[in-house]
């Protein structure tokens, strides 16, 4: 089995940094502020031939309060599945109480542990064992997460001195468990929306377990935190992702780089979860998001949340609202939920499989082609400068979602009214549902189009003589008219 390294210390330390470092990857947002990192993140690495998982962590103070509460939770929930732990602190800032408290809690734990003094540039070797050597640990090794320097020595005295076991997890019954991949497996669902609709709740209820932060608070989930499990043996992955607010109304840069991920995690995902919050109904924000799921051609299903607790009037007005403005996604199914406290959570994994499903289908060309000729000999294409359109055949051109190309003649000439026919009429044949359906053309170029024919002199001379008896011939037949 593939060691588990859990990276823990005190807010802005460097612990994203040196996660990016070990996992030559993005995947955690960096930036010069405290508490960035709220989620466990997870990543694998390899480093000569050796395969291991790197965990994330939000920061320690041992001070914690509201969120922050749940951030600590997350970390020690790292330390206790972890096979070691690198314990990092900042050289320039020197021992803290912080650092202390951490320590002593890690002194209690069964776990192997490295002191990692990170931010050593500039510092003295030798000050540094003396900062830290009151904390218990050993011998602090010195790096600089940002730079790359010493990162080699400090993974070979982890991996190779260190000689780091994973230990197997065992189940209920003492009967060990095989650890999923970190890298995304089955069916990726993204799970978008607004901030503070429920996503994390959502995403916890669907794990069955408090995977991810959830406070009531805009803006607690910043990265895009990928969750690999399986479900009645299928494989999924989930996809927590930070809210997006209108333009306007980011400012921070952070809160742009999570939207950035946000973006990339639809394009990355098979199936979209797109939760809505009933008790403010649809905004703007949230047609603007749809806009970006179905440009990017994705399997959908909205998720109206917080449904509980509402009155029957109240009902009624969000489904007529949603009917009205989400008519350019009848496509996906509605199910309305409460992630709190799990109602209707459960059937979002029908829907989710069928739009898959739908969205991976293979279609063999021969019956495509049937469905055309029979669509086009129920409705006509119409009438361009008097030449009828002509559809030949169609074949399948992609999935995800699946792309449909036609070939004829006039194919530019194509109203959208009657690719919206087509569109439905592949949809309502192939039983497709939850994925929008894309129709695309290519014509027949004329091969002689753009070329001349050219002359030879003995044929311009015959050209020269036949105009010339026309022209005579002419001649006479005007002169006999007066």
């Amino acid at each position: 089995m593939v060691p588990v390294i859990a990276l823990v210390g005190r807010p802005n330390v460097g612990k994203s940094t040196l996660f990016n470092r070990l996992t030559r990857s993005r995947d955690a947002i960096v930036a010069d502020m405290p508490g960035l990192t709220r989620d466990r993140q997870y990543g694998e690495a390899v480093w000569q031939g050796r395969p291991f998982i790197v965990v994330d962590t939000g920061g320690l103070t041992g001070d914690e309060n509201g969120i922050d509460t749940l951030m600590a939770g997350q970390s020690l929930q790292a330390i206790e599945e972890a096979d070691a732990v690198l314990f990092l602190v900042d050289a320039r800032a020197g021992r803290t109480a912080g650092d202390e408290m951490i320590a002593e809690h890690l002194r209690k734990r069964d776990k192997q542990t490295f002191l990692i003094a990170n931010k050593i540039d500039g510092a003295e070797p030798d000050s540094i064992i003396g900062e830290f050597a009151p904390l218990g640990l050993g011998a602090p090794i010195g790096i600089a997460a940002a730079h790359g320097r010493n990162i080699n020595p400090m993974l070979e005295a982890v991996l190779v001195e260190g000689d780091i076991q994973a230990q197997p997890e065992l189940d209920e019954e003492g009967n060990p468990v095989e650890r999923l991949p970190v890298t995304p497996i089955g069916t990726k669902i993204a799970v978008i929306g607004r901030p503070n609709v429920g996503k994390s709740t959502l995403v916890n209820r669907m794990l069955g377990e408090e995977r991810v932060v959830v406070f009531d608070q805009a803006g607690t989930t910043r990265d895009s935190i990928y969750i690999p499990y399986e479900r009645h043996g299928k494989p999924y992955t989930l996809i927590d992702t930070a809210g997006v607010r209108r333009r306007g109304k980011v400012f921070e840069a952070i809160e742009k780089f999570s939207v950035i991920k946000t973006l990339q995690a639809i394009q990355d995902a098979n199936v979209v979860i797109f939760v809505v919050d009933a008790r403010e109904g649809i905004v703007e924000q949230d047609l603007h998001l749809l806009g970006f799921v179905l440009d990017a051609g994705r399997a959908l299903v909205i998720a109206i949340n917080k449904w509980d607790g509402m009155e029957p009037g109240e009902k009624e007005y969000v489904k007529t609202e949603l009917e009205r403005r989400l008519s350019f996604t009848q496509f996906a199914d509605q199910h309305f939920i409460s992630a709190l406290h799990g109602s209707g959570v459960g059937l979002l994994y029908k829907s989710v499989d069928k739009a898959y499903e739908s969205a991976m289908m293979k279609i063999p060309t021969k019956r495509m082609t049937e469905v055309l000729e029979a669509a086009v000999a129920e409705h006509q294409p119409p009438l361009v400068n008097g030449r009828r359109i002509k559809l030949r055949y169609a074949h399948l051109g992609g999935s995800n979602p699946p792309i449909i190309i036609i070939h004829g003649n006039q194919v530019d000439s194509v109203p959208r009214s009657y690719t919206r026919y087509l569109e439905n009429v592949y949809r309502k044949v192939f039983k497709l549902a939850g994925t929008p359906v894309r129709v695309e053309y290519k014509g027949s170029d004329n091969p002689y189009a753009e070329k001349k024919n050219k002359l030879s002199e003995r044929q311009v001379n015959k050209k020269r003589r036949l105009m010339s008896h026309h022209k005579k011939a002419e001649k006479k037949r005007r002169d006999k008219k007066r």
